[in-house]
């Protein structure tokens, strides 16, 4: 069995970013889509200032998240046919992890604008923390911790997933 070539591994790491990144993207586009129809919902008028503020927050977060989260397709786009996938592999990794980490902030917010309009505000500046610790655990804690699996096992299982280090 051969190992795969420089350019199919770009050509692998790309489709498997992408993968990803339709996961990230349905998820941002729902938040956003939510955020944008908020202020024109009935109860929006009784929002604090302070809610209101959150709320800048987390639309302006979430449409930065879109914008980073889709960014490697117009990159794609102009770079198409020529023969650069690794720049557009690094590109691609940076922006869906810029875009992970303004989703965070967006979902936080989010929480943290429901929270403080149906529950008191330490109640609701605790649940948000919370959110946050939640988040940070999965998408970055734990990933963090376990990015050396498998380091010590010399194995060609095509099957074997890969780590996208952006290298």
């Amino acid at each position: 069995m051969s190992k795969e070539s420089e350019k199919q591994r770009w050509q692998r790491n790309f489709a498997d970013l992408l993968q990803e990144l339709r996961v990230a993207q349905t998820g941002v586009q729902i938040l956003f889509a939510f955020l944008l129809t908020l202020p024109f919902s009935n109860g929006f008028t009784r929002t604090s200032g302070f809610q209101k503020d959150v709320y800048i927050v987390s639309l302006l977060s979430a449409a930065a998240a879109t914008a980073m989260i889709i960014s490697p397709v117009a990159f794609h786009r102009a770079l198409f046919r020529q023969g650069r996938k690794p720049e557009l592999v690094r590109f691609a990794h940076r922006m869906a992890s810029g875009g992970l980490a303004f989703m965070l902030i967006s979902m936080v917010s989010a929480v943290l604008l429901i929270t403080d309009f149906v529950l008191q505000r330490g109640v609701a500046l605790v649940l948000s923390a919370l959110t946050a610790l939640w988040f940070l655990t999965f998408w970055v804690f734990l990933p963090m911790a376990r990015r050396n699996w498998g380091e010590d096992v010399d194995d060609d299982d095509d099957d074997a997933p890969q780590v996208l280090t952006g290298d």
